[in-house]
């Protein structure tokens, strides 16, 4: 049955940057299609994630750490795994935005969001690849994004960082492909979520990006599910190095 397929029942996945927002919309997903679930942030995870997941029936945990220092990167991994037993599904979601013309864009606003939104990606990768490797299957998300293809404005850290988590995707892909790791990306459009806060704070800027999404919407944390659901069950496994796009039609206009 294909809906078998969409099933995540005895998987364990860890989710970063999934206290709130599309995170938090991707774990419940991954809960609600069976999974166990550790939901991660970078300070502390409300109750009500963990309660949700609950709901769903689903197992959860929950992990509290900065993704841009490299020792909690393994950690987030090993903890996933010592719970559960083994971790099948990593959504490498965490990440921050830094606003800023160009020429006052500074160093240490590059760094933070390099660090954050790209280095981590690469650490988490790779020490859940090593446990993914040896039992010889695992399902790698990055969550990218319309600038993984654009150039935004004012967003230079950003675009460079999200351009390369695409390339890396393809990269991680091209040799894990034959050993059962799946390693495919999510480029989200425009959503309502704290990092689109000032653009949707702006009303000239918003009437702009809404006059260019066929949709007519922003889109909402909710609409990452089915995305994350079948890149992350056994319905995508001839699916590699992918790059999906979940934009209300942005890319198409």
């Amino acid at each position: 049955m294909i809906l078998e397929r969409f099933s995540l029942k005895g998987k364990s996945a860890l989710v970063t940057g999934s206290s709130r927002g599309l995170g938090a919309a991707i774990a419940l997903a991954l809960a609600e299609a069976g999974a166990s679930v550790a939901v991660h942030g970078s300070r502390a995870v409300p109750q009500a994630t963990l309660d949700f997941v609950k709901k769903a029936g689903s197992e959860s945990l929950a992990l509290v750490g900065d993704v841009s220092d490299a020792a909690v990167c393994v950690s987030l991994v090993e903890e996933t795994v010592a719970h559960f037993g083994h971790i099948d599904i990593l959504v490498n979601n965490a990440g921050i935005i830094r606003r800023a013309p160009a020429i006052e864009h500074s160093e240490e606003d590059w760094k933070a969001v390099i660090d954050t939104d790209l280095t981590s990606v690469f650490r988490l990768t790779k020490q859940a690849a090593k446990h993914m490797l040896a039992q010889g299957s695992g399902k790698i998300i990055n969550i990218a994004s319309l600038l993984t293809f654009q150039g935004g404005v004012f967003v230079p850290s950003y675009a460079a960082a999200k351009g390369a988590v695409g390339q890396l995707t393809k990269a991680f892909a091209n040799e894990w492909a034959a050993k059962g790791i799946n390693v495919n990306a999510i480029a989200p459009g425009y959503m309502a979520t704290d990092n689109t806060e000032a653009l949707r704070a702006n009303p000239e800027r918003s009437r702009q990006i809404l006059e260019r999404i066929p949709a007519a919407r922003w889109g909402s944390p909710e609409d990452m599910a089915g995305a994350a659901v079948f890149l992350a069950s056994s319905a995508s496994d001839y699916v590699h190095g992918h790059v999906m796009v979940v934009d209300g039609g942005w890319m198409s206009r």
